[in-house]
C-alpha cells in the first residue's frame, strides 16, 4: 500500500502539468467552438510556457520569484499527498497557503492593476474557504475519516450522503478553476478587464510557473470532484471519470455564457451555498450520526 502511495504520488508529479495542459487546451478549443472560432491548436498551452521558459528573466524583484516557486510547491505538495490517499484536511490547508503565496506575489509588484487582482484574489479565498472547510467536515461524518483512501475505497460513494455539500463544492468550483461568472481576479481567457489581475506583471519564467501551477491545480480540483463520486471498485473508477469529464464541460459551457459578476455577488452566493447547501447537509450527517 505504501509503495502504491508513492507511485500515485510521484504519477502527480510528473503526469499532472501534462494533463492540467491537456485540459487547458482542450478547454480553449472548445470554448473556441463555442463562440464559433477554430480556436488554437489543443496544445498551444505547452507551446506557450515553452516560450516563456526561454524568455531572459524580466521580474519586479527576487521576492517575487520566490512566492511564485512557493506557490508552485505548496500546490504539488497539495497533490501529492491527495492522490497519495493522504489527509484531506491537510490538503485544503496546503491549497489556500499556495492561494496566499499567490496573493503575496502580486502585492509584491506595487502595480494598481496587479494589487486589485490580489485584493480580488483575496476574496475568492474568502468566498470558497467555507464550502471547502464544510466539505472536508461533510466528508469525516459521512465515512467517519479524512482520508483519501479510506474515502475513495469506500463500499459506497460519499455522494450518497453529501449530495448538498456536491452541489455546493460544484458551484465554489467554478471559483477555483478560474471560470466566469466568478473569474474576478484573474482568467486565461482574454476577457479580463484589470488587463490580467493577479497575473498582470507576471512574465517569462514566473508567468510559466504560474501557469504550471494552474494546471497542477485543474488536475487537484477534478481530483476532489471525483471524490465524491469514486468508491471501491473499477465501477466506480470508471463512473468517477465519466461524471468528471461531464462536469467539467459543464464548467466550460456556463464559463462561456455567463457574464461577470461583482464581487458581492459571488461573496454573497458562495456563502448561501456554503451556509445553506453544505450547513443543512452537515446538520443531516450530524443527526444521523447521532441516531
Amino acid at each position: 500500500m505504501t509503495l502504491l502511495k508513492a507511485v500515485l504520488a510521484i504519477a502527480f508529479l510528473i503526469g499532472g502539468p501534462f494533463l492540467g495542459g491537456l485540459i487547458v487546451g482542450i478547454d480553449r478549443k472548445v470554448s473556441a467552438r463555442m463562440q464559433g472560432r477554430v480556436g488554437p491548436p489543443i496544445l498551444q498551452p505547452f507551446y506557450d510556457v515553452a516560450k516563456l521558459l526561454g524568455k531572459e528573466r524580466a521580474t519586479v524583484s527576487t521576492a517575487q520569484d520566490i512566492y511564485i516557486v512557493m506557490y508552485l510547491v505548496f500546490v504539488v505538495i497539495s497533490g501529492c499527498l491527495f492522490f497519495a490517499g493522504g489527509n484531506f484536511l491537510l490538503v485544503t490547508l496546503l491549497v489556500t497557503m499556495a492561494s496566499l503565496f499567490l496573493v503575496i506575489a502580486a502585492y509584491n509588484t506595487r502595480s494598481p492593476f496587479a494589487e486589485a487582482g490580489a485584493q480580488r484574489e483575496n476574496l475568492q479565498v474568502m468566498a470558497y474557504e467555507p464550502m471547502v472547510l464544510l466539505t472536508a467536515a461533510g466528508f469525516y461524518l459521512a465515512t467517519g475519516t479524512f482520508d483519501v483512501a479510506q474515502i475513495g475505497l469506500a463500499q459506497s460513494p460519499a455522494i450518497l450522503k453529501t449530495f448538498l455539500l456536491f452541489i455546493g463544492f460544484l458551484f465554489i468550483l467554478t471559483i477555483k478553476l478560474r471560470k466566469s461568472p466568478f473569474d474576478i481576479s484573474t482568467s486565461e481567457h482574454a476577457h479580463q478587464e484589470l488587463v490580467k489581475g493577479v497575473t498582470t506583471e507576471f512574465a517569462g519564467r514566473t508567468l510559466a510557473r504560474y501557469e504550471i501551477a494552474h494546471w497542477y491545480e485543474t488536475v487537484l480540483f477534478l481530483g476532489w470532484t471525483a471524490l465524491f463520486i469514486i468508491w471501491g471498485s473499477p465501477v466506480g473508477v470508471v463512473v468517477a471519470l465519466v461524471a468528471v469529464v461531464v462536469l467539467y464541460f459543464l464548467e466550460i459551457w456556463i464559463d462561456n455564457n455567463f457574464a461577470r459578476v461583482k464581487w458581492q455577488v459571488m461573496l454573497r452566493y458562495s456563502w448561501w451555498a456554503a451556509f445553506g447547501l453544505g450547513g443543512a447537509n452537515i446538520l443531516y450527517l450530524y443527526i444521523i450520526n447521532l441516531l
